[in-house]
């Protein structure tokens, strides 16, 4: 990967084929889920952390929450899903961002890495793998490759804003 940098107005970074498709395939379980009937993924932490309640004391108060907000939540999530899958090459390549698809970009980098952190029990005091021969070494080292992505693309956004090129 080559991180984002800002060029103009634009941000653009280089993905790998295998960063895209790994990108590409993390959209889809996103998707999926997401997606997925309410009574489906009741109590699946990754919904709790992506859609987390209103009110943590007060459970009626946090159903009427969930009630007013979830539909909207869902739709913007599925909106910057859209976005990030029509910026993504699909073969890898050059991804080429104007600020609105920044935002979405950095969204939904978000909502991967705490899906997956979620799903890896990611800590504090978690490190990054050291063998990567293991599925968890791996999917550790795809949430740390995210952060590095995420980053980079703050690190181009906050660039901007200091006024700097």
């Amino acid at each position: 990967m080559r991180p984002f940098r800002r060029r103009g107005d634009e941000l653009v970074a280089r993905l790998e084929p295998a960063e895209a498709r790994i990108v590409a395939l993390l959209l889809d379980q996103l998707e999926q889920l997401l997606s997925a009937e309410v009574d489906d993924v009741t109590g699946d932490p990754v919904i709790a952390r992506l859609l987390p309640a209103g009110h943590r004391s007060d459970p009626e108060i946090a159903a009427d929450y969930r009630e007013m907000t979830e539909s909207t939540l869902r739709s913007g999530k599925a909106d910057d899903l859209a976005t990030v899958r029509a910026g993504l090459p699909p073969d890898g390549g050059t991804v080429r961002l104007d600020p609105e698809e920044a935002a979405a970009w950095l969204r939904t980098s978000n909502d991967l890495r705490l899906a997956l952190g979620t799903r890896l029990d990611i800590r504090e005091d978690t490190e990054p793998p050291e063998d990567l021969g293991s599925e968890e070494g791996q999917q550790l080292a795809v949430y740390y490759w995210l952060t590095g992505l995420q980053g980079s693309l703050v690190d181009a956004l906050a660039t901007g804003r200091a006024g700097r090129r």
